[in-house]
């Protein structure tokens, strides 16, 4: 199994050739059972349950087309999610690393839309996922190796990712969005953008079933939001903005006021321009930066008018025209693995230039004529 995990590691040709071998993935499957017959000791249980693991998050995480095939091929395993479920269920301190590799393996299964619906639709697994990412206290996991609730935490934004369904389950898990406000105040940056991202999606995809009382506890992120855009970057800041632009769309008056009592909202709207500005050239860490600054530049004039004379004080009509200047298919997607894009945007960049547009160019003739 160690040789395997080497051949997919040192060159990922070596996976087209591992998916051609004759029933090699299944057998490899097969060892993630806890009861698997292929043995004769638990002491070598354990080994291959381990290394098989590692050699499935690796085939798993892998580039291109041969990555779809491979993911397409394990995720289609009659046994593979029960025998992911018992793993990850396991709480033992001596099967972290184990659950860590699970976790792994789901977040990259998720990459596809219809695995995704199946993982959902086994909620065991949601719910084992969330227990490892959050504790009963509503904080991070004891767990002394942190990365096992990271990488739980990105298997449940992959998860939650344009899916009603998944996010409607994670809802149902007790002050879940109380405790990620929680993750997002306590300033912990190993935790605070993937509570971020899961908040955005609940936003997007289940915003019917947030309560009032979740409603409130978004609110109080907001000042801690807004103060992090000020100097994030990158795909930091794509999901800072991707937050803020739903908190501002769901409760357009609290985001107003937060703007106002701070008195940061000039600084705010500079720093959407100069953040626009600055990200004219596309990549696949951040593919839906220039969306997001455009997503919350509407919400906030469709909030209040007044706002589009501000956005025109920093020439943000300029700076929209030339985004509709530099298109790219990049932006399309809102996820890359290498060079190829997931999950495809259902409003095009387009529409949004447009509507920016005409929110801007509305007020600068409504000045005019005041003016007049």
């Amino acid at each position: 199994m160690s040789i395997i995990y080497s051949l997919a590691e040192c060159d990922q040709n070596n996976c087209v050739e591992i998916d051609k071998v004759t029933d090699l993935i299944p057998k490899i499957i097969g060892f993630t059972s806890f009861r698997s017959a292929m043995v004769n000791s638990e002491a070598q249980q354990k080994v291959l349950l381990k290394s098989s693991l590692k050699v499935l998050q690796r085939l798993t995480s892998i580039e291109g087309e041969i990555g779809i095939t491979l993911r397409y091929k394990i995720s289609k395993h009659p046994f593979l999610l029960r025998n992911l479920a018992e793993i990850l269920g396991d709480s033992s301190s001596n099967n972290q690393e184990l659950r860590r590799l699970m976790a792994g393996i789901l977040r990259n299964l998720a990459i596809d839309k219809d695995t995704r619906q199946e993982i959902g639709q086994m909620k065991m697994l949601i719910t084992r996922l969330m227990k490892a990412f959050l504790d009963s206290n509503g904080s991070f996991s004891s767990n002394v190796d942190c990365l096992l609730p990271k990488v739980a935490g990105q298997a449940l934004v992959m998860l939650s990712s344009e899916n009603s369904h998944n996010c409607f389950v994670m809802l149902k898990e007790l002050d879940f969005v109380n405790k990620l406000k929680n993750m997002i105040l306590i300033h912990d940056d190993k935790y605070i953008y993937v509570a971020a991202s899961l908040l955005r999606n609940m936003c997007l995809h289940a915003q019917h079933e947030l309560t009032e009382s979740d409603l409130k506890e978004l609110s109080h992120t907001l000042r801690e939001v807004l103060e992090r855009i000020i100097d994030a970057e990158g795909a930091e800041l794509e999901i800072l903005i991707g937050l803020s632009s739903q908190i501002c769309k769901l409760i357009p008056e609290e985001f107003a006021q937060e703007l106002e009592h701070g008195q940061i909202k000039r600084r705010f709207i500079k720093r959407l321009v100069d953040a626009l500005n600055a990200n004219m050239k596309q990549n696949a860490h951040c593919p839906g930066i220039r969306r997001v600054i455009l997503e919350q530049s509407i919400y906030m004039m469709e909030c209040n008018s007044r706002n589009a004379k501000c956005f025109n004080e920093f020439r943000m009509m300029d700076s929209v025209s030339m985004v509709e200047e530099t298109p790219s298919r990049a932006e399309k997607y809102m996820f890359f693995l290498g060079d190829m894009g997931f999950m495809e945007c259902k409003t095009a960049l387009s529409a949004l230039v447009d509507r920016a547009k005409e929110l801007i160019s509305r007020q600068w003739l409504h000045d005019i004529n005041s003016a007049n």
